[in-house]
């Protein structure tokens, strides 16, 4: 979801609501503690430079559960973000929250609350270390040693 869709979102609601991925939501004291740009340059294992930008929304438990962040505030701080740091709407927005570890997750937005996507680790490169595709995978019957699979 990009951040222009978010503040979309955020224009219709009169609560803010985050599920994660098992269904349960953010309490509803939760903070929003940062809303940034993060850029992240990189080279894959194949040798491919990349580089990704996201904007990025952490989002905390506090004590203090009398705390109620409300839509319009949180566009608030959305707008005053994108003014200082000169964040693209168009960007995608990636959620921080904190589990057992501080999770990342994509976003998405279903039933008037915003939903976080777990997201994984992935290869970017499977053709540069002779990684078989899925379902190359999958139509075969057995694994031999030159197939790559085993």
């Amino acid at each position: 979801m990009t951040l222009k869709q978010v503040k979309e979102h955020l224009a219709t609601l009169d609560t803010l609501q985050f599920q994660l991925p098992d269904g349960t939501t953010v309490p509803s004291h939760f903070h929003v503690t940062e809303v940034g740009q993060v850029s992240k340059d990189f080279i894959d294992c194949g040798g491919t430079l990349r580089h990704e930008k996201v904007v990025n929304f952490q989002l905390w438990n506090a004590d203090d559960v009398d705390h109620r962040l409300q839509p319009r505030k949180l566009k608030n701080i959305i707008q005053l973000s994108e003014k200082k740091l000169f964040i693209d709407d168009r960007l995608e927005v990636e959620v921080e929250y904190q589990g057992d570890t501080i999770g990342k997750y994509h976003l998405d937005f279903t039933d008037g609350k915003f939903q976080l996507i777990s997201t994984l680790t992935d290869c970017l490169a499977k053709d540069q270390c002779g990684i078989p595709e899925p379902q190359a995978a999958e139509q075969s019957s057995c694994c031999t040693p030159e197939s790559g699979c085993c």
